[in-house]
């Protein structure tokens, strides 16, 4: 009996979490614009979806910001993770504790005080202005803490004798990070590659202060349409989006068995 509560209770955790996004993705197919009537089933929304300028050039922003900010974060913050594992114990915490800042913020605090930091930059200089450098810039930030809080753990763990033996052995300090430290800490970097590309892809608030006219990511585009009705090519869009996130968490979590068992 206490088996099977659980298993209700985590199935109606499942169902709420859950429930909201099947409905969605159902009524995308659905020929009527109506929230409450069924109209029939169509791809038409699909059909609507590609055709959409607006739509396509957001959609293209969003995936050339994401793959930018993540490799660019993945190497900073990767790099900053190594330096933060060789410090002493205190300067190790200081540095943890402004790393984790940004992770605490609100992301609202957080996309004001770029805003204000860009535009004051602006005027210092005197010229250029918020647009698709500066939501760059912003992405690149709020990602590398999370960069760091996923390789860190990873290089607590390493042996801190391996990377002696290898120089020992005679290898130089650049082979020995290359050939025994990067290859241990490899599945680390991709996860924190993978969670940065996922969080600018999902970030609306941070992209709304730091953009500029002209330069709109997927999450400011749904708002925008969102505030005018919800539109069926919304329910289209947001069900590829759960579709290649879903795609790719399969083929992650796939490459970890396989590398468990071998």
């Amino acid at each position: 009996m206490r088996r099977f509560v659980k298993r209700l209770y985590l199935a109606l955790i499942l169902l709420f979490l859950y429930a909201p996004i099947f409905v969605l993705m159902v009524y995308s197919f659905n020929v009527s614009k109506s929230r409450g009537n069924w109209g029939g089933f169509t791809f038409g929304w699909y059909a609507e979806l590609f055709r959409d300028r607006q739509i396509m050039q957001a959609l293209w922003n969003t995936i050339v910001l994401a793959v930018l900010s993540a490799v660019i974060a993945t190497f900073l913050g990767t790099a900053s993770a190594i330096g933060i594992n060789a410090m002493k114990k205190l300067p190790k915490r200081v540095i943890l504790g402004i790393n984790n800042l940004p992770v605490l913020n609100p992301d609202i605090v957080t996309g004001v005080s770029l805003m204000i930091l860009f535009i004051f930059a602006f005027n210092m200089i005197g010229r250029g202005g918020l647009g698709f450098t500066t939501i760059l810039l912003a992405h690149i930030t709020f990602n590398i803490p999370y960069v760091i809080l996923s390789v860190l753990p990873k290089l607590k763990q390493l042996d801190k004798n391996m990377y002696e033996a290898a120089l020992d052995l005679g290898a130089t300090p650049a082979a020995a990070f290359f050939k025994v430290i990067l290859p241990e800490i490899t599945p680390a970097i991709v996860s924190g590659m993978i969670l940065a590309f996922t969080l600018s892809i999902d970030d609306f608030i941070i992209s709304f202060f730091t953009t500029g006219a002209g330069v709109s990511n997927l999450s400011i585009i749904i708002y925008s349409m969102a505030r005018r009705g919800v539109n069926p090519k919304i329910n289209a869009l947001s069900t590829l989006i759960f579709a290649v996130v879903m795609i790719l968490l399969y083929l992650v979590n796939r490459m970890d068995s396989e590398k468990l068992k071998h």
